[in-house]
């Protein structure tokens, strides 16, 4: 009997906090990766919403650059739509639609060179477990059509 070889209950242990440490080490990982993922597809998905509005900025200003103009007069909006229907900053309920961001479009003008300038500013934003993040772009727009 004395011969006789098996495992020792601390071998046992070890070789079970061993396996458990692996374990522990791949879902923290997999976890971070998923987190790095989901914040890449939402900063993306926020370039592109912010891209939309540049876009149908450019468009208002294209059809009537003096409506642009004065709706640009004011200075905050909040477009969960592609409208100037809310003013001021957004509030809970006014994300985009089906998403979980908010988009805010401000606006500042200046004359240069006799021709007025106006910078919009589009901010797009959401908020997740890690805090809020935020994709901003910024675009100057003037009456192409002035010489």
């Amino acid at each position: 009997m004395r011969n006789q070889s098996g495992q020792s209950l601390f071998e046992i242990v070890l070789a079970l906090a061993i396996t458990t440490l692996i374990i522990v080490a791949l879902v923290a990982l997999t976890a971070t990766s998923i987190r790095n993922t989901t914040f890449s597809k939402n900063k993306t998905l926020a370039s592109r919403y912010s891209q939309e509005a540049t876009e149908w900025l450019r468009g208002e200003r294209d059809a009537n650059f003096s409506a642009f103009s004065s709706q640009a007069a004011t200075p905050l909006y909040c477009m969960p739509s592609l409208s100037w229907a809310i003013i001021g900053a957004c509030a809970s309920g006014q994300e985009i639609v089906n998403t979980l961001f908010r988009r805010e479009i401000s606006f500042s003008s200046s004359l240069v060179n006799g021709k007025t300038l106006i910078q919009a500013s589009v901010r797009v934003y959401w908020s997740d477990a890690q805090g809020l993040h935020e994709v901003r772009s910024v675009t100057n727009f003037s009456d192409w059509r002035q010489i």
